[in-house]
């Protein structure tokens, strides 16, 4: 691809001229620094490390004790606290079990968690450049001649997790809980075997800085963890402040930063930066570091955070690794005095109110547009609808009661990340009630909730200011659970380059709760680009009202205005409190005909059946159900096969229900009603029926 088409596809959306200069000339500039960055790297011995005084003139036995006795700088406090080992035994007894069997099965199987793939094992030798899904080994090249898709099923993004070295806390962790020195050992053996493998610059695992910060991070940790181990050497030492060292350099040198748009991978190489410079203050730019990362994180927070707290990329997975990424740093620079002004924790306190109130009543968050499952500083690996452990630690650094719900149990990050203390001050925490329905016009999404009751409108954009690359066709789509259980969902995302056409269906139109016209997608999607998605639909927000009562939401979008035969699609969710159900309109605005799909798309593990008009979701375990009724078409719905995934690599099948009709029907309606195990479905659904007004034919006997 050419550097012009490259900086079109860029630049879809609004850019003003100055930034379009500004972006062309940072391109030339990287251009010319090609060929500097390939001199640099053939220069650079494999263990040369840029010190600053008096560090440069130690030894390696005086550098080694000098790391292994310094009480500054500090990482989080359990990682150095004697009593983490006695809290973590007997604070989370069953996740202790499983993080010994976790980090035996690694030092001596070389076999672990790998996303939603599950355990995957590694071989006798561990090939860090070899492609756990396809079994590519990518060659050692200059890191920006690495090609990442190759059509043959290989998925950078799997590789990259590999290579993040996550499992490398879980080895720590082990270590300080049972101080097997087989752990350690097995450490250094890995670092020394991926840096033997990973020449500095070059190859695959060098291409995105984002990941080479993480990976700097996590190393970062699995070294506090192991400091005091007999097995790290002298040598051992030198050689791990070398690779941090090159980490922070890389980084410095390939900030993936545009004029365009900045996005979390900018945001995941300062805050990379940061913590290099914060925890190896050693190192000759160690200073620098720290102070780009610390003012380009804020910076980022007040141009990636929208005012309602929400992620700017249209993706709640992303919105979590925003989170972590800001809550872990804020911490971590509260441990070493570095002062945050207090807008930047109240842009941080809003960001966790979001997550809050998105999170449904079983603790599981909505995939909104990507995920691929990305977590900073795994200390226990949680599936990509998992964000309720970020609460935890946010309830205790904002002594907000809010942050913590009913039966909420303290996360064992809250333990590794705030220290035994916050323990204790989680648990003093008064609970609160499920959130009541709120609007987050910003972010486009709609919580419409009371009690176990549970509803989210969809209406966001493909993010980034319409630049977006991580946003679905889901535009009016829904989502709802009751009675415990989540019934109608989004469904995720499963992969990225690995598989293309899974990757399209999975951020289709045709996937989403929501309506389809004449077969095409609400935003035009390129079936060679991943990560490019048009921004047509332009939702709009009509009405928000909550009351007492009832609910009202109501919006548009305009992403089928551009069809032969326009059509504005127009939803109206109304949410009755007292009779617990929801209404649905849809109204398709437009002077010809065209054919309509509208769909639901259901959570997998479901029996799901039709009967007349309704499509009827049964959890067989609880016994509650779902009711979709139609209200103005009299017709059965076809059931489809489709997929659910709620982590990535993951996949389960799972049914949609789709209703074909034209839009001659200038308004469809829909009546969504749960049952709980305890409830007569008869009873509910002629409850809800009278309450909506709607006609008597809907009413049903109680043999239904």
């Amino acid at each position: 691809m050419s550097v012009l088409t490259k900086l079109k596809r860029a630049a879809r959306g609004e850019v003003k001229p100055t930034t379009a200069a500004l972006e062309t000339l940072r391109r030339a500039r990287v251009s010319l620094s090609r060929r500097a960055e390939m001199r640099l790297l053939q220069q650079v011995t494999p263990l040369q490390t840029r010190l600053r005084r008096p560090f440069a003139e130690m030894t390696e036995e005086q550098l080694s004790s000098h790391f292994n006795n310094r009480t500054e700088p500090l990482f989080f406090p359990a990682f150095r606290d004697p009593a983490t080992k006695t809290i973590q035994l007997q604070q989370f007894p069953s996740e202790t079990a499983e993080l010994i069997a976790s980090a035996k099965k690694i030092a001596v199987e070389h076999r672990w968690e790998l996303l939603g793939f599950g355990e995957k094992s590694f071989g006798e030798k561990i090939e860090w450049r070899r492609d756990p899904l396809s079994g590519y080994v990518s060659p050692l090249v200059y890191h920006r001649d690495v090609q990442l898709m190759r059509d043959d099923g290989s998925d950078a993004r799997v590789l990259w997790e590999l290579n993040r070295m996550g499992h490398m806390i879980t080895l720590g962790r082990a270590y300080v809980v049972a101080q097997d020195e087989t752990f350690s050992a097995e450490f250094l053996k890995q670092v020394q075997s991926w840096s033997d493998q990973n020449p500095f610059g070059q190859g695959i695992n060098w291409h995105c800085a984002m990941e080479v910060a993480l990976r700097g991070m996590n190393l970062l940790a699995a070294f506090e963890l192991f400091r005091n181990s007999p097995q790290l050497t002298p040598s051992s030492i030198c050689h791990l402040i070398t690779l941090l060292d090159q980490h922070g350099a890389h980084i410095r040198r390939n900030l993936e930063f545009s004029y365009l748009a900045t996005s979390n991978h900018y945001f995941t190489d300062v805050v990379g930066l940061l913590w290099l410079g914060i925890m190896v203050p050693e190192l000759s730019d160690s200073e620098e570091w720290r102070e780009f990362g610390f003012h380009e994180m804020l910076r980022e927070m007040e141009k990636q955070v929208l005012p309602d707290g929400a992620d700017f990329e249209s993706s709640t997975g992303y919105h979590r690794l925003i989170v972590e990424l800001s809550l872990y740093s804020f911490l971590l620079c509260r441990s070493n005095g570095i002062e945050i002004q207090q807008k930047y924790w109240d842009k941080l306190r809003s960001m966790l109110e979001y997550m809050r109130y998105y999170v449904r009543p079983d603790g599981s968050a909505p995939l909104i547009g990507d995920s691929d499952s990305g977590q900073v500083l795994p200390i226990r690996r949680r599936t990509a609808d998992n964000h309720g452990y970020l609460l935890s630690i946010g309830a205790v650094a904002f002594d907000e009661p809010f942050l913590k719900s009913r039966n909420a149990e303290p996360s064992v990050e809250l333990l590794w990340l705030s220290g035994v203390e916050a323990l204790e001050k989680f648990q003093t925490l008064p609970a609160t009630e499920p959130p009541r329905s709120k609007s987050f016009p910003d972010a486009g999404t709609h919580i419409v909730r009371d009690a176990d009751l549970y509803l989210c409108f969809n209406t966001s954009g493909t993010g980034i200011h319409g630049r977006g690359s991580h946003g679905h066709n889901d535009v009016l789509s829904i989502e709802v659970s009751a009675c415990g259980r989540t019934f109608i969902v989004d469904p995720g995302t499963y992969a990225y380059t690995g598989n293309l056409p899974a990757r399209h269906r999975f951020r289709s139109t045709a996937y989403h709760s929501t309506a389809e016209v004449d077969g095409q997608e609400q935003n035009t999607m390129d079936a060679n680009a991943p990560f490019v998605i048009g921004n047509e639909a332009q939702p709009r927000l009509l009405l928000w009202e909550t009351k007492q009562d009832f609910d009202r939401v109501m919006a548009e979008h305009h992403g089928y205005a551009r069809l032969s035969n326009p059509v504005i699609h127009r939803r109206t969710v109304t949410f009755d409190k007292g009779n617990r159900c929801w209404l649905l309109d849809d109204e398709f605005r437009g002077e010809g005909e065209n054919n309509v799909s509208i769909r639901f798309h259901f959570d997998s593990g479901l029996k799901v059946t039709t009967q007349n008009d309704a499509v009827i979701a049964h959890d067989q375990k609880s016994g509650s159900k779902l009711v979709v009724l139609a209200i103005t078409l009299a017709s059965e719905p076809l059931l489809e096969v489709q997929a659910t995934s709620h982590d990535y690599g993951e996949r389960r099948d799972s049914i949609t229900a789709c209703w074909n009709t034209t839009n001659k029907h200038s308004k469809v309606s829909w009546l969504i009603v749960p049952v709980c195990a305890d409830e007569r479905e008869a009873d509910r659904l002629n409850s809800c029926t009278t309450a909506f007004e709607l006609p008597n034919r809907h009413k049903v006997s109680n043999e239904y």
